[in-house]
């Protein structure tokens, strides 16, 4: 199956659903908006993944064999660990394939926000001083900008992996809005 606009129609209704893009393009704020519309369990997935101190859970690969197994949920394709798991139980992936100044934009004012406020995140860990986007390579910003590119690369792999897996890829805000309204909607009372 080719990729699908956000102007095809999506084959059946989705029961598990992948939300693809970079680091700080809105997979988690979109995972969530489709569980509601769907009315099935959104996982957050960095919710598994960071312990205390933002160390890695040992129990992570555990926790997303446990609730991929299941047959309704949202959640967003990240961590190399469980991308093959995930894509594998997957009905549906939506693909944030956004411009890096967009992704940029949001994902800095949200750091911001979040560190100015000391929003607590998963288990209690805060983003760190912003002074250390200057001094931590990994910093989420300095991440984004830096693997931006791979998404693109990671979904024409899974399309030779999974050419059956519908995959509707969004290239700007307007249009998320525009499927959210109209495809995912319709899927969603049909």
């Amino acid at each position: 199956m080719p990729l699908l606009s956000v102007d095809d129609p999506l084959p059946a209704r989705p029961r598990r659903v992948v939300v693809a893009g970079s680091s700080g393009s809105g997979k988690t704020t979109l995972a969530g908006r489709i569980a509601e519309l769907l009315r099935i369990p959104h996982v957050e997935i960095d919710g598994l993944f960071h312990g205390p101190g933002w160390t890695p859970r040992p129990e992570f690969e555990d926790d997303v064999r446990r609730f991929a197994a299941t047959e309704r949920w949202v959640t967003e394709w990240q961590y190399t660990l469980v991308r093959p798991l995930l894509a594998e139980r997957a009905d549906l992936m939506v693909w944030l394939d956004l411009p890096l100044r967009v992704v940029l934009q949001q994902l800095v004012w949200r750091t911001v926000r979040r560190r100015l406020a000391r929003t607590p995140l998963w288990n209690g860990n805060l983003e760190p001083p912003l002074r250390t986007f200057l001094t931590d390579p990994d910093h989420i910003v300095r991440w984004a900008m830096s693997t931006h590119g791979k998404s693109a690369v990671r979904v024409a792999a899974l399309l030779q992996d999974r050419p059956e897996l519908p995959i509707v890829r969004v290239q700007s805000r307007p249009a998320l809005e525009r499927w959210l309204a109209g495809r995912l909607e319709q899927v969603a009372q049909g």
